[in-house]
C-alpha cells in the first residue's frame, strides 16, 4: 500500500500568520516550494520573472521574522513582488498577473494590508519606509519600516536622499540591499557570513553601546577617533563604510539564499536598539530556474513560457515596434552627424538604445536610473554644441520635470526629447501609462511638441529633431508595433508648426494628434456612410500649433474633434484656447475634445484600455452624433 503523499508546505500558508507557525527547518522546502510556484504561475501570464526568483528566500525570512503588515514592508519597484504577493493571501490569484481585472504586476495598496505603498517607478522604497517609521515613532508604535531594495536602484540620488535623513527614525527603519549584479563588495563566504551575524548580535551592541558612552567622557579628540575606529575597522573587514557615513548601521554581506543566515540576522537586527541599520543581502537573479540563470537579462521580463524547457512565446509578426523604428533612424542621423549623442536612464534596449550604442559607444551614455541627471547633462552637452537625445520612457520623463523647465527650456537649449511608451500601454497600468507629457510639455515657453502618427511619421520627427536647433522639441510615439506603414528611405525636415490634411471634408473635422489617426480614418468612413462629409487631419504637433489650419477647419466645418492619448490638458485644451482667444466659436461652432479619462487606468489589453478611455472609432462617431443632435437609434447604428 503505497503511503499517501504529504501536504505541500505551501498549501498550508495563506498569510505570514500561517508561515511563521513553521518551524526554520521547514523553510527551505517551503522556499522551493514558492520558487516553482512562481515559475508556474509566470509561464501562464508573463511578467517580471528573475526579481522575483532572486528574492525567495529573502521574501519568506522577512515574513518569518518581522510581525507583517504592522511592521511595513516597501518592495521598491515591486518587480520582484510576485512571491511577496503569493505569500499574503493572494495565491488564488496570482495567474491572474497583469490582466484586465486582476493581480498588478507591482504592489498596490488597493490590492492588500500587505501592500503598505504602491510601487512602481525606482528608488521610493526608503523615502517611503522611513515615512512609516517615523510616524510609528511620533506615535509610540513599534512597527518597523523596512525597504527591500535592489543595487541598480541605489543609482539613484532619491535613495541618498531619504537615507541622509534616516537617524530621525531611529532603531524603526530597517533597510535591506538586495545586491545581485553591482558587486559592490567583497565575494560572500563563512567568514563574513560569521560577522554579519556577530556584530548584529545582542551582545555586540551592547557592548558597542557601553563603549560609546564611556568615549563620550574622553576628550573630543580621542571621542572622534574612538567612533571611527570602530566605523573604519568594521568598514575594513565587511564593507559598509558608506552607509556608516549616511547614519545606518551596516551588516553584511550575507548570502541571499541562506536560510540559516538570513533568519538569525534579521531577528538580530529586529530587536537591536541601535538605530537605522541597512543589511546587505547578496542574491542571484533568476536563481533556481536554469533558463533564468543562463539567459544575458535573467529573464528579467517575459512572455508566456513553457515552464519545462524555458522558451517563451513567439510573439505575432507585424510590423516593427516604434522603438526600433526610432532607433535605426537615430543611427542613420548619427551616421550623418558626429554631434548627435544619446542617453538614456538605465533602459538601453527599453529605449532602443543599445543599438546607438553598438554603432556608436563614444556617444552613447546610459547614466543609471537618474533621470534628472540625464535631463540636466543633456542640457550641458546642448550648451557645449552637442545634438544630444534624451530617450526616456514618458512616464519616467515626470521625475525630472524640474529639469526640464529650469535647465533646458528657461535656457531653451537644443536638448531632444525621444519619448517612448506615450499613451496607455497595457500590462504595466496605471504606474507606467504616458498619459501626462503632452499637457506637462506643451505648458512651456521654448518647447515643441510632436507626436508620430505612425512610424513613417516617426522616422520624419527623429530626423526634424536632429535638425532642430532654435531650442529644445520633443516627439513621443507609442509601446508596440507600428501600424504596417512603408518607412521612408529619404526622411523629411517637417515645417515646425505644422500639420497635414490626410483626408479632405465639408462638415465634419477630425483632429488627430499620434497613433489615434488610424481610428479617426475609420470614423471617417462610418460618418461618410452617414453622409456627413469628413475632413481628418494629422496635427503632428501639439506646440506650436498649425493655428493656420486649424483657424480654416474651423470656419468651413460645423464640427471640430481634436483626438489625442494624453490627458486632460494637452491638444484639446490648446485648441480651444485658440479658439477662445481668437473668437472661432462665435458662429455657433461645435467643438469637442477627446482624450484619456480623468483617472488612473488599470492594466489590461492596449485595445481594452482604449475602448474603456472611449477612444476608437466607434466613441469617434458617438462624439459626433452627439454634437449633431442626432437621436440614439443614430449613435447604435454608429456602433454596429
Amino acid at each position: 500500500m503505497s503511503a499517501t503523499p504529504a501536504t505541500p508546505l505551501l498549501d498550508t500558508v495563506d498569510t505570514p500568520d500561517d508561515l511563521r507557525k513553521l518551524q526554520p527547518s521547514q523553510l527551505r522546502q517551503l522556499a522551493d516550494e514558492l520558487r516553482a510556484e512562481m515559475i508556474s504561475a509566470v509561464g501562464q501570464t508573463g511578467g517580471h520573472l528573475g526579481s522575483g526568483l532572486g528574492v525567495v528566500e529573502l521574501t519568506v525570512a522577512i515574513h518569518y521574522v518581522f510581525n507583517t503588515p504592522d511592521d511595513r514592508l516597501v518592495w521598491d519597484v515591486g518587480h520582484q513582488a510576485y512571491p511577496h504577493k503569493i505569500l499574503t493571501g493572494r495565491r488564488s490569484r496570482i495567474r491572474t498577473l497583469r490582466q484586465g481585472g486582476g493581480l498588478s504586476g507591482f504592489t498596490k495598496r488597493s490590492e492588500s494590508e500587505y501592500d503598505p505603498f504602491g510601487t512602481a517607478h525606482s528608488s521610493t522604497s526608503i523615502s517611503a519606509a522611513l515615512g512609516f517609521a517615523v510616524a510609528n515613532k511620533l506615535a509610540n508604535k513599534p512597527g518597523k519600516g523596512i525597504a527591500v531594495i535592489g543595487d541598480g536602484a541605489m543609482s539613484a540620488g532619491m535613495a541618498y536622499e531619504a537615507m541622509n535623513n534616516a537617524e530621525a527614525a531611529g532603531n524603526r527603519l530597517i533597510v535591506i540591499l538586495n545586491d545581485n549584479d553591482m558587486s559592490i563588495a567583497p565575494p560572500v563566504g563563512g567568514l563574513s557570513a560569521y560577522l554579519a551575524r556577530l556584530v548584529s548580535s545582542g551582545p555586540f551592541l551592547g557592548l558597542r553601546d557601553t563603549l560609546r558612552k564611556l568615549s563620550r567622557r574622553l576628550p573630543e579628540p580621542l571621542h572622534k577617533a574612538a567612533r571611527k575606529t570602530d566605523e573604519f575597522a568594521r568598514g575594513l573587514a565587511m564593507g559598509g563604510t558608506l552607509f556608516e557615513e549616511l547614519g545606518f548601521y551596516y551588516v553584511g554581506p550575507i548570502d541571499g539564499h541562506n536560510l540559516d543566515q538570513l533568519i538569525p540576522v534579521l531577528e538580530n537586527v529586529r530587536d537591536a536598539a541601535e538605530g537605522p541599520c541597512l543589511i546587505h543581502v547578496v542574491t542571484q537573479k533568476g536563481k533556481g530556474y536554469a533558463p533564468a540563470e543562463n539567459a544575458a537579462d535573467k529573464y528579467h521580463g517575459v512572455q508566456k513560457f513553457n515552464v519545462i524547457t524555458g522558451e517563451q512565446a513567439k510573439s505575432a509578426s507585424g510590423p516593427p515596434s516604434y522603438t526600433s523604428v526610432f532607433a535605426g533612424a537615430l543611427v542613420a542621423e548619427a551616421e550623418r552627424d558626429t554631434t548627435i549623442c544619446a542617453i538614456t536612464a538605465a533602459m538601453p534596449s527599453g529605449t532602443g538604445l543599445d543599438k546607438f550604442a553598438a554603432a556608436y559607444p563614444d556617444r552613447s551614455f546610459d547614466v543609471g536610473i537618474a533621470e534628472q541627471h540625464a535631463v540636466t547633462f543633456a542640457a550641458g552637452l546642448a550648451a557645449q554644441g552637442m545634438r544630444p537625445f534624451c530617450a526616456i520612457y514618458s512616464t519616467f520623463l515626470q521625475r525630472a520635470y524640474d529639469q526640464v523647465v529650469h535647465d533646458v527650456a528657461i535656457q531653451n537649449l537644443p536638448v531632444r526629447f525621444a519619448i517612448d511608451r506615450a499613451g496607455l500601454v497595457g500590462a504595466d497600468g496605471a504606474t507606467h501609462a504616458g498619459s501626462f507629457d503632452v499637457t506637462y510639455l506643451a505648458t512651456l515657453p521654448n518647447m515643441v511638441v510632436m507626436a508620430a502618427a505612425d512610424e513613417a511619421e516617426l522616422v520624419h520627427m527623429t530626423h526634424t529633431a536632429a535638425l532642430y536647433d532654435a531650442g529644445p522639441i520633443a516627439f513621443r510615439y507609442p509601446r508596440g508595433n507600428g501600424v504596417g506603414v512603408e518607412l521612408p528611405a529619404v526622411p523629411q525636415q517637417l515645417p515646425i508648426g505644422k500639420g497635414r490634411v490626410v483626408r479632405e471634408g465639408s462638415k465634419v473635422a477630425l483632429l488627430s494628434l499620434g497613433t489615434r489617426l488610424a481610428e479617426a480614418l475609420k470614423a471617417a468612413d462610418q460618418l461618410e456612410a452617414r453622409g456627413l462629409s469628413t475632413t481628418v487631419a494629422d496635427l503632428r504637433f501639439a506646440k506650436p500649433l498649425d493655428s493656420e489650419l486649424i483657424r480654416r477647419l474651423m470656419g468651413t466645418h460645423e464640427v471640430i474633434v481634436t483626438i489625442e492619448e494624453g490627458a486632460i490638458g494637452g491638444l484639446g485644451a490648446h485648441v480651444l484656447t485658440l479658439a477662445s482667444d481668437e473668437g472661432l466659436t462665435d458662429a455657433g461652432l461645435k467643438i469637442r475634445t477627446m482624450r484619456l479619462p480623468d483617472l488612473f487606468q488599470d492594466q489590461d489589453s492596449p485595445e481594452k484600455q482604449y475602448d474603456e478611455a472611449g477612444l476608437n472609432a466607434a466613441q469617434i462617431v458617438d462624439t459626433v452624433l452627439k454634437a449633431l443632435r442626432h437621436n440614439s437609434a443614430g449613435v447604435s447604428e454608429a456602433r454596429a
